[in-house]
């Protein structure tokens, strides 16, 4: 009689705990990022503001160049738009009209020839489903390789230019566009021992903040907190600076330079990797572009959500210790700045992000990384101390 009691305890008491177990579990969630219709709802209405928005040309915001356009329209085939939807066929068939002898994808004239030509590069790239783009992607590969500050222009690995890009092939080089360039190697097939993009990580680990064997440069002892800047050549604006002289680093330059270094096969083990990310813990922010308040803020939501995409980390841990599900909050702070026509705009017009159809084009590029991911794929970027 005993063991029986003693039996049914036990059999109560495993009972009891399964469904403990399976309470908790009930509590835990499911997966990273937003809710999937909070999220859709989101996505769709900054869609349809782009499609009320579009000229009849195609283009959006073609004052400022083919830049918003293409930009847009990647954001609009990321978001599931097909290439064969009016308001993408219409954008297309206006990119393909910037199309030059030289190869580049560009308003003719301008002095962003090289940043024009990456972003057009990118979304032509995405739209090819069925081939009908392989000639103007070939040839828009070419002129942005081109445009990289290598032997070919006299420049060697002892140069602080070499390896680098800027807004054109002759302009000085700069963090973002060798970014921009990297994206478009990438997205036509380059593999991380790809020749230009060896010389690309050169430059790249010269504009971050930490002095090692790979950045020996005055900048680099001055600050050496791990992030990243935007350029190491040529003048610098007042606000990039710290009062020693040294180069500020800031949030999306720190994105910009943690991607370019993993498109580049750098492992999560290197120390300029290790340093970048620590930066991110330490700095993590979604209420502004850390180091440059509001400057720039949606071009950082894209590069913040596109480079955690890359380095596939689904938590970050900040400096307290609080662990943030970086999907679900961008997308709630995306939604709480989206306007009422589903557009975003930036009150701080710097780098054209005053224009409210950039600015919508760069958050529909950032939301089209936070889609919802399951729980079992976990990763953490941690704080170190």
């Amino acid at each position: 009689m005993r063991e029986r009691m003693m039996m049914s305890v036990g059999v109560v008491s495993w009972i009891v705990l399964v469904a403990l177990v399976a309470a908790a579990r009930a509590d835990e969630p499911t997966a990273f990022g937003p809710d999937p219709e909070f999220y859709r709802a989101t996505v769709d209405r900054a869609i349809q503001y782009l499609g009320m928005n579009q000229a009849q040309d195609g283009s959006v915001s073609s004052h400022i160049g083919v830049g918003p356009t293409a930009l847009a329209t990647l954001g609009l085939l990321r978001s599931g738009r097909s290439v064969d939807d009016p308001q993408v066929v219409r954008a297309l068939k206006y990119l393909e009209e910037y199309t030059q002898e030289s190869g580049g994808i560009h308003t003719p004239g301008t002095h962003i020839a090289i940043y024009e030509t990456c972003v057009a590069l990118v979304c032509f790239k995405e739209a090819n489903r069925r081939g009908q783009y392989d000639q103007i992607i070939q040839d828009a590969e070419k002129f942005v390789r081109g445009g990289q500050w290598d032997e070919s222009k006299e420049k060697t690995p002892a140069d602080l230019e070499y390896g680098g890009v800027g807004y054109s092939g002759k302009s000085r080089p700069d963090l973002s566009n060798t970014a921009y360039m990297l994206d478009a190697l990438k997205a036509c097939g380059a593999e991380a021992d790809d020749p230009a993009i060896q010389r690309a990580l050169v430059f790249v680990s010269r504009c971050q903040n930490l002095e090692s064997p790979h950045n020996l440069t005055p900048f680099a002892a001055k600050v050496n907190d791990g992030g990243f800047y935007y350029s190491l050549v040529g003048s610098q604006d007042e606000d990039r600076q710290t009062p020693d002289g040294g180069l500020r680093s800031y949030g999306s330059m720190t994105y910009s330079g943690l991607m370019s270094m993993l498109y580049a096969g750098l492992t999560k083990d290197d120390q300029r990797v290790k340093a970048a990310a620590d930066w991110i813990s330490r700095f993590y922010d979604l209420q502004s572009n850390p180091g440059m308040g509001d400057s720039g803020l949606f071009y950082y939501y894209h590069t913040f959500a596109k480079a955690l995409n890359v380095m596939g980390v689904h938590e970050i841990e900040d400096a307290r210790g609080v662990k943030h599900d970086w999907r679900k909050e961008l997308t709630e702070e995306l939604a709480r700045r989206q306007q009422a026509d589903g557009s975003w705009i930036n009150a701080n017009p710097r780098w054209m992000e005053g224009d409210p159809n950039l600015a919508t084009a760069f958050a529909l590029l950032a939301l089209s990384y936070c889609r919802p991911v399951p729980v079992a794929q976990e990763e953490t970027i941690e704080a170190r101390p």
